[in-house]
């Protein structure tokens, strides 16, 4: 039986959930947490800035209006940020009009959804975006440029021929090649990678990185590990 996508294993799933109406935010954070995603509630847009510094989320569900910074505003924001724009956007808003949908949409919002909905057609869309967007998944092999990674066979390869490389750094080559395009801090990257509940100094991040790339070197991948300065890490078959 063929494994399921990511947009099936939910509880992988990390959303941040960005509304100003509490009420809103109980009638859907409790049925998504019923369907096993992992919600984080921000009541606005500072406080949504302040959870991605935390934690990098698969997808933000964004109300329209808030009230620091307008919901489209700062999608606009994430769009054209480096380290936030392959975050999904679904947006939240009670503006049915097709010059408002249109608006979300071409700022970069992936879906729009209009107020009232049920918690399963949210669900539903959530899931949509989610296969369109992280086609990947946890057990298929993922592949760019020749480098191979299978997770089944827990092996490297590079146009058939194995690479060596220890278990940390097979950890963070999965999640760089499941998680393309995207800037990581230090932090985020031992969150993700070595786990919430150890202990490692960040600096850390940078040896195993420098391990990676020693390991990529001979095939010519060592440059899909990018330094971005001021920021952290990212891997890109983008030069």
């Amino acid at each position: 039986m063929a494994a399921d996508s990511k947009a099936d294993n939910l509880m992988s799933i990390h959303i941040l959930l960005v509304e100003d109406d509490t009420a809103v935010r109980e009638v859907l954070s409790l049925p998504l947490q019923k369907a096993g995603f992992d919600v984080t509630e921000a009541t606005d847009v500072r406080q949504a800035r302040h959870s991605l510094l935390e934690r990098v989320p698969d997808l933000i569900l964004l109300d329209w209006m808030l009230p620091d910074v307008s919901g489209v505003d700062w999608a606009r924001d994430l769009k054209n940020a480096p380290h936030t724009r392959s975050i999904p956007i679904i947006m939240l808003t009670a503006r049915g009009e097709e010059e408002d949908r249109v608006r979300g949409l071409e700022v970069g919002a992936d879906d729009y959804v209009t107020k009232p909905f049920s918690p399963r057609e949210l669900i539903a869309r959530i899931r949509a975006v989610l296969r369109r967007t992280s086609p990947t998944t946890s057990d298929e092999p993922v592949e760019v440029e020749g480098l191979r990674l299978d997770p089944v066979s827990h092996r490297v390869t590079v146009h058939g021929n194995t690479l060596d490389m220890g278990p940390t750094e097979y950890r963070l080559l999965h999640f760089f090649l499941t998680h393309q395009d995207r800037v990581f801090t230090r932090g985020q990257l031992l969150d993700n990678v070595w786990g919430t509940n150890v202990y490692v100094e960040e600096r850390t991040v940078d040896v195993h990185i420098r391990r990676l790339r020693m390991a990529l070197a001979d095939s010519g991948h060592d440059g899909l590990v990018q330094t971005i300065r001021g920021a952290g890490y990212r891997f890109s078959p983008q030069r």
